[in-house]
């Protein structure tokens, strides 16, 4: 029988850093996600910060969410939107209101989901 050769390499997931914010976590997952579709090879320990998840596990929190209906078809198709270019809407602006509100609900059911997961920094009170 052929062994795997492959063996994982393990992670000290002490020196990682999470992330400050849902947002800033999302804003680095469809970084990743572009680069790799222009043919960029990602792969663990390579960056310069140390993050506590792979890009995957964003996209795993987020689909686990949808499938549970508490995302909206609506709410991914802001998400990709505007995380492709890298700015939340503008609440300001009229044609982004609508944008604006469904961002912020995605993000109010996100950012706990990546906390619970150690993605996202937990906030400590006091």
């Amino acid at each position: 029988m052929a062994q795997n050769r492959f063996t994982p390499r393990p992670t000290d997931l002490s020196d990682s850093e999470p992330f400050a914010s849902a947002e800033e976590a999302w804003f680095w997952f469809v970084q990743c996600r572009l680069a790799q579709q222009a043919g960029a090879r990602l792969a663990a320990g390579m960056a310069s910060i140390v993050r506590p998840c792979e890009p995957l596990d964003v996209l795993a929190v987020v689909d686990r969410q949808y499938r549970c209906r508490r995302l909206l078809r609506e709410h991914l198709m802001v998400l990709s939107d505007f995380g492709a270019r890298a700015l939340r809407p503008d609440r300001d602006s009229p044609r982004e209101i609508r944008a604006a509100k469904l961002w912020d609900e995605a993000f109010a059911v996100l950012a706990p989901a990546f906390e619970a997961k150690g993605i996202v920094a937990a906030e400590f009170a006091g």
